[in-house]
């Protein structure tokens, strides 16, 4: 898995680039009154892990007016990708749920049972109606870029969820032998 974290970490370009400090290299953040590490990792997509590896804290304790380091996350088009994904499969669930499918594939990159990147997990196989049908081409709403953004910031942190049906609409028997790990809206997810 450091394996993994480490080319995509090396392949990895800023969420916002410039919109949220000098350059790709130097993003920074001044802490506002109230923000927590969590909030701050949702908005750029990355994790409080690697804000907390970045600037070199061990807690999760941060001040206002603190200048914090914001490190590099996955590509401007795998976080497109992945939106598009949640926005096909999770069209109409609640947003919990679209931050637990955006999870899913974040945790098949991290899984060694799985391809090490978004495009590969997206694109494995039958894995995602939406690739087969076409719907993955769709534009993704704004609540879809924002469910990335908190997935990206949550990862690692879930209950290892690697799998996600809608039972009223697969038999799969398979699927369903899968250990459950919550059930959001009309999805079952499982590991």
């Amino acid at each position: 898995m450091f394996k993994k974290l480490a080319i995509i970490g090396a392949l990895a370009v800023p969420m916002f680039g410039m919109s949220h400090g000098a350059n790709a290299a130097e993003t920074t953040h001044r802490v506002k009154a109230g923000e927590t590490l969590y909030k701050i990792g949702a908005e750029y997509g990355v994790t409080v892990k690697q804000l907390k590896e970045a600037n070199h804290k061990s807690t999760d304790s941060i001040n206002a007016n603190e200048t914090l380091t914001i490190p590099n996350s996955i590509s401007e088009s795998d976080k497109e990708l992945l939106a598009r994904l949640v926005q096909a499969e999770a069209k109409g669930e609640p947003y919990a749920g679209k931050v637990a499918v955006a999870t899913v594939v974040l945790n098949r990159v991290d899984s060694d049972s799985f391809p090490n990147s978004i495009h590969d997990v997206i694109y494995q196989g039958t894995q995602f109606t939406p690739v087969q049908n076409g719907e993955i081409n769709k534009a993704a709403d704004a609540d879809a870029k924002k469910a990335v953004n908190e997935a990206l910031a949550f990862r690692g942190q879930g209950k290892g969820s690697l799998f996600f049906f809608n039972p009223d609409k697969t038999s799969d028997q398979w699927l369903r032998q899968k250990q459950v790990t919550i059930t959001i809206g009309n999805h079952v997810f499982a590991k």
